[in-house]
């Protein structure tokens, strides 16, 4: 087969020809190396003479050339060239090189203005980019994101390739970079490439599942100021604590119950990858707070009704109609009652509990239900009110902004940010104005007798307690490693 031959369906494509002669030479070249015979050293007893460049024998290669069932890509043709021509061996030629360039995406970068300014040429980007989006959305590169970008770099006089390079090679625009591939990991689950296909005229992309091994992992502690501060010091991950806070909330006051001394415990998923590092957390499977010396123990459970929820050791749901605090880590500045205004100067009673938090800290739905009002709206400033049953509703003012999507008539879930911490309206500070109301009436949040959630019956009942066993034997058996572990 001819050079010509070789490259004649891929060339008739206007803009793969540049591609399609970067692949094919390297093919080509690669074929010539693989047909000529191994080198082999002479024998220490016999030289023999060396000859001159005019006594040397004229050697056709393109003819020796075997027929090539199909193109190979470039870069495997520099793996083999790196494996079996050492640098600057005599009668050798130029060959382009393979360059990997590992870049960091950086607040305000996009994927474009990063393959350009790595030195990829602009169509060769775009095209690169419309392949990766059947697979990844460029628009969710995160700051601090890797991204591996490899590139047919112009010939380096120091590697050299063994032969003539044959004339279809010669074709190839060695003089200019050319685009192979993109790398990249969006998560630890997944792994993303795009690269150019077998033929060289067009980029695929495909994603590659990571496989992680799962393995329970045990943290437990001593508080000494919060549970927050307690659990970062054990290691727990940061989602992990958080819906630990948000699952104790139906039952734990977290400004006026927790006492130093208290302690917890959690066992909760881990997942390991190739390395064996943990790269991720998953689900809790329990979890203990011990309060003034009284232990409160959630397990997680999915009954038959197919509803995953957390359950005491008797099987009595967690879960109550409201949240008893509807965001995270906040102070309480002010209680129910009677009081003095800090703007108007006189007494006013105070028809709700005020939570100081950081401006932009999200609000949760207290419980499942159906918004009411969400706008501006006097003195509460922007203001949101949720219909939880015919009883039951939930008010909360001051806000920043809103919730995404949240306005009248939306149905929220319990533990939903609605919206977030702000000083709209009539306040003196960030801080969110938390109102239930009982009948058209606001009541003390904290007073209120709330309806408790499932309670496990029957064969639900029964393998509760079968999956309860198993979660405390296995906890029991990482506690005592991770003792003997701090003792040694």
């Amino acid at each position: 087969m001819t050079a010509e031959g070789a490259t004649g369906g891929i060339l008739s494509h206007p803009r793969s020809r540049r591609r399609a002669a970067v692949a094919v030479g390297g093919a080509l070249a690669m074929a010539a190396l693989l047909t000529l015979p191994p080198v082999t050293a002479p024998s220490s007893s016999v030289m023999a003479p060396e000859l001159t460049s005019a006594q040397r024998p004229a050697r056709d290669f393109e003819a020796e050339l075997p027929a090539i069932p199909q193109v190979m890509l470039v870069s495997a043709y520099h793996m083999q060239l790196r494996d079996r021509q050492p640098a600057g061996a005599p009668g050798t030629h130029a060959a382009p090189q393979v360059e990997e360039r590992r870049l960091t995406v950086a607040r305000g970068d996009t994927l474009m203005g990063l393959l350009i300014g790595a030195g990829a040429e602009r169509g060769e980007a775009y095209e690169a980019i419309e392949a990766l989006s059947q697979v990844f959305s460029p628009r969710k590169l995160r700051v601090g994101q890797e991204i591996a970008v490899t590139f047919r770099s112009p010939a380096n006089e120091g590697v050299e390739a063994p032969g003539v390079i044959p004339a279809a090679a010669k074709q190839a625009p060695a003089d200019e970079r050319a685009l192979m591939a993109i790398r990249l990991r969006p998560s630890v689950e997944q792994d993303v490439e795009v690269a150019l296909d077998e033929r060289g005229a067009s980029y695929v992309a495909r994603a590659i599942e990571r496989q992680l091994e799962a393995e329970p992992r045990f943290a437990a502690g001593e508080i000494d100021s919060s549970l927050f501060a307690a659990a970062l010091e054990a290691d727990v991950p940061h989602g992990v604590l958080i819906e630990t806070i948000r699952t104790f909330s139906f039952d734990v006051d977290f400004q006026r119950d927790i006492q130093p001394g208290d302690r917890f415990q959690l066992l909760f998923e881990g997942y390991r990858d190739e390395t064996g590092s943990f790269v991720k957390s998953g689900d809790i499977l329990f979890a203990e707070l011990v309060l003034s010396g009284k232990p409160l123990q959630l397990y997680r459970f999915t009954p038959q009704s197919g509803v995953t929820d957390f359950f005491n050791a008797e099987g009595q749901s967690v879960r109550k109609t409201l949240l008893r605090t509807p965001v995270d880590g906040a102070r309480l500045s002010s209680g129910f009652g009677m009081r003095k205004h800090p703007i108007l100067g006189y007494n006013k009673m105070h028809k709700g509990l005020d939570f100081a938090a950081p401006t932009g800290t999200p609000i949760y739905a207290a419980g499942d239900g159906v918004v009411e009002k969400a706008g501006r709206w006097g003195a509460y400033g922007n203001y949101v009110r949720i219909r939880h049953n015919s009883s039951y509703k939930t008010a909360y003012a001051h806000m920043s902004k809103f919730g995404r999507g949240v306005r009248a008539g939306t149905r929220v879930t319990q533990g939903q940010v609605i919206g977030y911490v702000g000083s709209t309206g009539r306040s003196t500070g960030p801080h969110l104005h938390y109102e239930v109301l009982v009948d058209g009436a606001q009541v003390n949040p904290r007073s209120i007798e709330l309806p408790s959630g499932e309670i496990l019956a029957g064969a639900d009942l029964e393998a509760f307690q079968a999956e309860r066993a198993r979660i405390d034997g296995l906890r029991t058996g990482l506690a005592s490693a991770t003792q003997i572990a701090s003792e040694q």
